[in-house]
């Protein structure tokens, strides 16, 4: 496996070792060994998988406020644009986000820690995305921002003149100056 960093530290692109033949393929997606030598500490507890329909689907941008969430996330069928932005006050890297293509044919991984808020369009007709998550999920603590607030400035790479297809939670977030996020 490899590990490399983003342009915002503690996000983590991995890309593993594909083992292919005539039959198809093999890879590895979590040893807790190469993680922690890589100084990824993660003991995951919950993993969830996300099916989207249609291109231009947007989910995000998600996040909980207590019991923050680590995600280990993966797109096991079609293409997405996954963005992570951090939402920890104190952080010199607050608000900062980073976009990264994955894709079920690159088979590479992204590691968010806790504290970032996360969200993913699909560029492809559909989507299929998985994710571990090192926190349950709490509906109490569960919050959302906007996709689209013009203090975090995310690129979103929709096809031109296209709306994103949301969610009533997501089109009804607030904006960053309303939300509550990290001490």
């Amino acid at each position: 496996m490899r590990f490399v960093e983003t342009r915002l530290p503690g996000v983590v692109v991995i890309e593993p070792k594909v083992f292919e033949d005539s039959r198809g393929f093999f890879m590895e997606t979590w040893r807790e060994s190469l993680f922690r030598d890589a100084g990824i500490e993660a003991e995951f507890v919950q993993e969830n998988v996300s099916r989207s329909l249609h291109r231009n689907t947007l989910r995000g941008l998600h996040y909980q406020v207590v019991q923050p969430q680590g995600k280990l996330v993966r797109v096991v069928a079609g293409s997405v644009f996954d963005v992570a932005v951090d939402l920890r006050r104190g952080s010199p890297n607050y608000l900062e986000w980073v976009g990264i293509n994955l894709s079920a044919g690159e088979r590479r991984l992204l590691w968010i820690p806790p504290g970032f808020a996360h969200g993913f369009l699909v560029t492809s007709d559909a989507a299929e995305f998985e994710y571990k998550c090192t926190a349950y999920y709490a509906p109490e603590y569960d919050r959302a921002i906007r996709w689209d607030d013009p203090e975090i400035g995310i690129e979103w790479p929709l096809d031109e003149g296209a709306a994103p297809l949301l969610s009533d939670k997501d089109a009804g977030a607030p904006y960053l100056a309303a939300a509550e996020v990290y001490e």
